[in-house]
């Protein structure tokens, strides 16, 4: 099953919901910088690629915060995302639908939780069963990547009893949660997974003081 549309959509409705000036979970960034973003990564390889080619981050940022400024109005910032929301141009890459599914289904899952989860009050979304194993699926292949830089070991357990061993080393942490929450730590936003951890207190404490993601 195709999953990236329906998330294309909840994300978009997100964005509009939220408005151009709300926070989001980026560092630096509002709803207008996510916006720009998501829009010009289908359609500038290099702002997609800035993300895990440090010599790209700074174009990608330039062309991203230049975008960005142009938003004068709430008008112009509803047409940027109205422009996301009709998906990738003909000829990008994004058209092909494996290509789509492995690029766009963790980033829509990610992004329409870091502006939910920006404010004070939230709660986690009640995922589909066979999206949660979709999202479950693409975290495992890229779970070493993700935490390549913590010292431990990573075990990913879900509380369903499947378990992935991310990363081995002689000391190991598992880190416990549902798919979606277990993808929120693995990318980063630490201290916005609804995850437990389980492991020696010392262990624990250097994992929650690691970088996390890309």
């Amino acid at each position: 099953m195709h999953f990236v549309d329906p998330s294309r959509e909840v994300l978009a409705e997100t964005l509009l919901a939220a408005g151009p000036d709300s926070p989001t979970l980026c560092r630096g960034w509002k709803t207008r910088d996510l916006a720009a973003h998501l829009y010009l990564r289908e359609r500038k390889a290099a702002v997609g690629l800035g993300l895990i080619i440090k010599r790209l981050s700074k174009a990608s940022d330039n062309a991203t915060a230049k975008l960005a400024s142009k938003l004068k109005t709430a008008d112009d910032y509803t047409e940027l995302v109205k422009a996301f929301r009709a998906g990738p141009p003909a000829l990008s890459p994004m058209k092909i639908k494996a290509l789509d599914e492995s690029s766009n289904l963790i980033e829509y899952f990610v992004h329409t939780e870091d502006i939910r989860r920006a404010v004070d009050r939230w709660a986690p979304r009640a995922l589909d069963e066979e999206y949660s194993e979709a999202l479950w699926d693409e975290l495992i292949k890229r779970a070493a990547i993700l935490y390549r830089g913590v010292d431990l070991g990573i075990v990913l357990v879900r509380p369903s009893g499947p378990r992935h061993v991310a990363r081995r080393a002689p000391v190991s942490v598992a880190i416990v949660g549902e798919p979606g929450e277990l993808l929120m730590h693995a990318h980063g936003r630490t201290r916005h997974a609804l995850v437990t951890f389980e492991g020696q207190a010392d262990a624990v404490a250097l994992l929650q003081s690691a970088e996390v993601g890309l």
